[in-house]
């Protein structure tokens, strides 16, 4: 199996040492995915409208048709859920890494001011946020040169992560080929690795679906604030008793962003500060640690 193409050991039972700043017994990265005016929809020049991460659990794309209650609750997470969750994080001076799809932030420049003067990490979530799996490889290519002239346009720089989230097999590679410091398109560890590149090792952040409020939007998934603050709390708790690890935990505006749910997120908040010795970072300042303290070997 040695032509095998996936990586199944890893780090395996002796973990790389984390050594996060200041002693920190974890690497705490919360992600905001910025997606509301970017997701499928007819006036964005796609098929048929959104069907995923709603709402409407189980909603159906309508071909050639617009659906106005999807639409509307994307709008909610960029007119109302944003804002929460900027509160949130700033009054407790907790830094976050947004996942913002280009043509959503091109459309809302009141919120890509409020990420600058917050000095969040804003990463590339691709041009458009759609499913890539069946998109030709040259078509994904261009538009992830499209994404990254527009999010340098709107947001004053380049990205320097990238998260395609809804991937094909050749989001990775050409990821890689785009110039991206890294990419976080994998779940496969709790810890940052490195991979094969065309210009030599690239290093991947693993995120997560597991802590992610996608989960209320999922058959099997979430049904109240009390079940995501409980899973976000063991997770925590178990990373952080083991230490020298990474917790990722996934956001969006428009399903964490509703009050019932945003209580539960702030209880956590709440509960995070109250530990010492934990580093609440952006991801591409874990990426930069990495590279500093694991620097690739030449021919990795």
């Amino acid at each position: 199996m040695s032509d095998y193409p996936r990586d199944m050991i890893g780090y395996g039972a002796k973990p790389a040492k984390a050594n996060w700043p200041d002693s920190a017994r974890i690497a705490l990265n919360f992600v905001i995915n910025y997606e509301e005016g970017g997701e499928n929809n007819i006036l964005h020049g796609d098929a048929a409208s959104e069907a995923f991460l709603s709402e409407i659990v189980g909603a159906e794309q309508w071909l050639g048709q617009r659906h106005m209650n999807m639409e509307s609750i994307y709008e909610f997470g960029s007119r109302v859920g944003f804002w929460r969750l900027h509160t949130m994080f700033t009054t407790r001076d907790m830094p976050v890494t947004v996942f913002g799809v280009a043509t959503a932030l091109e459309k809302n420049p009141d919120v890509v001011a409020a990420m600058n003067a917050a000095d969040w990490e804003i990463a590339s979530h691709g041009l458009k946020w759609i499913d890539y799996r069946n998109v030709p490889e040259k078509v994904e290519r261009d538009h992830i040169a499209k994404a990254i002239q527009i999010h340098t346009e709107v947001m004053g720089k380049p990205p320097a992560g990238m998260y395609q989230g809804r991937s094909s097999e050749n989001s990775i590679p050409l990821t890689m080929q785009a110039g991206f410091e890294y990419s976080a398109d994998s779940y496969a560890d709790e810890l940052p690795y490195y991979v094969d590149g065309p210009d030599g090792p690239f290093l991947m952040v693993p995120y997560t679906l597991d802590v992610n409020d996608m989960r209320f939007a999922s058959p099997q998934g979430f049904n109240s604030g009390d079940q995501f603050f409980a899973y976000l709390k063991d997770s925590f708790d178990v990373l952080y008793a083991e230490g020298g690890r990474m917790m990722s935990v996934g956001l969006h505006c428009r399903l964490v962003g509703r009050p019932g749910r945003a209580a539960a997120l702030m209880r956590f908040l709440d509960y995070v500060q109250s530990h010492k010795d934990v580093w609440v970072t952006r991801r591409i300042d874990i990426a930069r640690h990495w590279r500093a303290e694991h620097p690739a070997a030449k021919g990795e």
